[in-house]
């Protein structure tokens, strides 16, 4: 006698899904970037670290307001990148990446803010290094902290899932 599977939470994703190895790609330039921020800052380059680390939270606000499938780094990656790779196995809901934008600028931009405000570069240091981590863990392991977040939240009720079924 089989069981009845256990009840699980899906997602109906569009078919302009996104294909999900360019955010990874872009997760990966991220936080290629950060660790030069971090390098500079903590070398005593802080102007050009603070730069650079600007750049980067300009780079996130674009992902979070105007959407994942218009980041510059999803842009390069689509152009550039995906016509050279066999097709995804399956495409991906572009809400959860575009909200893990949205934290990653959240995380930069009080950053930034406290570094410039305070002429603290440990600030602006202390965010590279969060923002990397989450930046390293999507881009080697495929797991997307924002992604998580958002799906969590979806979970409790307190967003709402674009085309989401619960079962």
């Amino acid at each position: 006698m089989s069981t009845p599977a256990a009840p699980t939470t899906t997602t109906s994703v569009p078919a302009t899904g996104i294909d999900p190895r360019g955010p990874r790609f872009g997760a990966g330039i991220t936080a290629v970037l950060l660790l030069v921020t971090i390098a500079l800052e903590l070398g005593g380059a802080t102007l050009a670290g603070t730069i650079l680390f600007a750049a980067i939270v300009a780079v996130f606000a674009w992902g979070a307001f105007a959407g994942i499938r218009r980041h510059p780094y999803g842009v390069l990656f689509k152009r550039v990148v995906r016509p050279r790779l066999a097709p995804p196995s399956e495409l991906e809901d572009p809400a959860p990446p575009t909200f893990a934008q949205g934290v990653g600028f959240v995380i930069t931009i009080v950053g930034l803010a406290l570094g410039l405000a305070l002429q603290a570069p440990t600030a602006i240091v202390v965010a590279a290094a969060l923002a990397f981590v989450a930046a390293f863990l999507n881009s080697v392991f495929a797991f997307c902290l924002g992604c998580q977040i958002y799906l969590l939240l979806a979970r409790t009720g307190l967003i709402r899932r674009n085309g989401a079924t619960t079962a």
